[in-house]
């Protein structure tokens, strides 16, 4: 205490350095949400629609690899347990979304067969996941 000041302390919080520290935070989510996504990495083909692809929460994720190779969420399985792993994804879900990612390099022959398989494990409709057109082409500009 300096000469001629109260007796009283004087305290005030500084919310600037939580702040920047928040947003950098917010920014490094926002980002790596994207890579987040389960089961492996596999080229998807390119179409021009939809522009929006819907939200992946709630449905579950068939992904069919290059090789052929059936994934459910992040888990492999094989083609003669597919059914089973589907219902068994499913759990108690109502009216459960199947959505199927497939390699571009599959021939339609896989991807009809994995349809069928669904199909047959009592599960209609099933979604198509594509990356659109352009899209490559418009991040590396930054748009």
């Amino acid at each position: 205490m300096r000469l001629g000041e109260s007796g009283e302390m004087q305290a005030a919080i500084n919310i600037t350095p939580l702040v920047d520290v928040v947003l950098v935070l917010l920014i490094i989510f926002m980002v790596m949400a994207p890579q987040m996504r389960k089961g492996p990495d596999v080229d998807l083909p390119d179409t021009k629609k939809p522009s929006e692809q819907g939200d992946e929460r709630g449905k579950i994720l068939v992904t069919i690899d290059e090789a052929g190779g059936l994934w459910i969420d992040d888990q492999p399985v094989t083609f003669e347990n597919f059914g089973e792993s589907l219902r068994a994804a499913a759990g108690e879900e109502p009216d459960p979304k199947v959505v199927i990612r497939g390699d571009s390099r599959l021939t339609i022959r896989e991807v009809r067969n994995a349809m069928v398989a669904i199909d047959q494990a009592g599960f209609h409709g099933v979604g198509l996941i594509a990356k659109r057109t352009g899209s490559e082409a418009k991040a590396a500009k930054g748009d």
